[in-house]
């Protein structure tokens, strides 16, 4: 079905199409229709972070951002879809336009600049969940609040979705919030680690129930200073890493008429960078907490070498937008192989 959509849906602006999915997908869930969307799930059980995940393919971040639409995307047959970034207060993000295809080299430009609705407007619809994979809540900060004040939207976030999420994702990566990405280094990353993995343990005490945490590296770091924040993140007691997010770097796609553009290119290009970082990152962690391998995963054989890589789990995005929904079962049943080899 989706080779007769697409046409349709590529000839809208990318953003106009994102929309139109989503309010789509939306409408399902609310309704309670998603169903009619049922893709039979690859059955793979994996147990990371003390979870069992239906199968080690995901949904990333970023494409239902409000949870509005997480029930849907369920029925395509991910094992587990991550929702968000959601921040504390609502906000509008970055002045359109802000999402350029890049179809000649199967990628996305996004600015988006955490759009959300706000986390208390995601809290109720994360209440009302009945999918039975692992659900996933990606937190961010508010693009007003300073970088010494950071860890109280964290803090914020992580308080409200707590209940609800079966993992939450510290996004520390993105390149659209000003000075996000600092965070990732030297004692601003371990204040903040100190002060969430501080809420995790009192949440815990006071739920009963332990959440495991995962923060969000960007690709564009040199090895050693990924190496270093991978450490940091063990020694925090934090519970995983998902690497990578989009990259600031256009030398993929230089010469496009797109090139300078601002904002996180992802898709295809990304593949071999993202696919360096889990290597590095796997032989840093050595096993004491997993990596989520995500960037650049647009077929069975990168989902597979990304599992060869080290990587846990998987999870895709830019390349649903260009194969499909049936992305999803190629992947999934390709990761599966190799356990069965």
């Amino acid at each position: 079905m989706y080779s007769y959509l697409k046409p349709l849906m590529f000839s809208m602006s990318a953003e106009t199409a994102h929309d139109v999915t989503i309010d789509g997908l939306s409408a399902l869930s609310r309704l309670g229709l998603f169903k009619l969307l049922n893709q039979a799930r690859v059955s793979d059980p994996y147990e990371c972070m003390g979870l069992n995940f239906p199968n080690r393919v995901g949904l990333a971040a970023g494409l239902d951002k409000n949870a509005v639409a997480y029930e849907a995307f369920a029925a395509l047959g991910f094992g587990f879809v991550e929702v968000g970034t959601v921040t504390p207060r609502p906000q509008l993000g970055n002045p359109k336009p802000r999402l350029f295809r890049v179809p000649e080299h199967k990628a996305i430009i996004n600015r988006m600049g955490f759009n959300n609705d706000g986390v208390d407007a995601m809290v109720p619809r994360l209440a009302r969940r009945q999918f039975d994979g692992i659900l996933g809540v990606n937190i961010g900060k508010n693009k007003d609040t300073s970088a010494e004040d950071a860890y109280k939207d964290y803090l914020e976030c992580l308080e409200k979705v707590y209940p609800y999420a079966d993992y939450v994702t510290v996004n520390l990566s993105s390149p659209n919030t000003p000075g996000l990405r600092d965070l990732q280094f030297g004692d601003a990353l371990k204040g903040l680690l100190a002060e969430l993995k501080n809420a995790q343990l009192r949440l815990k005490g006071e739920t009963g129930r332990y959440v495991p945490m995962t923060i969000k590296l960007a690709p564009d770091m040199a090895e050693e200073d990924l190496i270093g924040v991978a450490n940091q993140i063990v020694e925090a007691g934090l519970d995983g890493i998902i690497a990578t997010n989009t990259t600031i770097d256009r030398t993929a796609i230089a010469g496009h008429p797109l090139e300078n553009e601002a904002g996180g290119l992802s898709g295809e290009v990304l593949t071999t960078v993202s696919q360096n970082c889990a290597k590095t990152l796997v032989k840093a962690l050595d096993g004491k907490i997993p990596l989520i391998g995500v960037g650049g995963i647009c077929d069975d054989d990168s989902a597979e070498e990304r599992i060869k890589a080290g990587a846990d789990l998987i999870q895709i995005y830019s390349a649903l937008i260009y194969e499909g929904p049936g992305l999803i079962k190629e992947c999934a049943k390709a990761v599966k192989a190799l356990r069965d080899d």
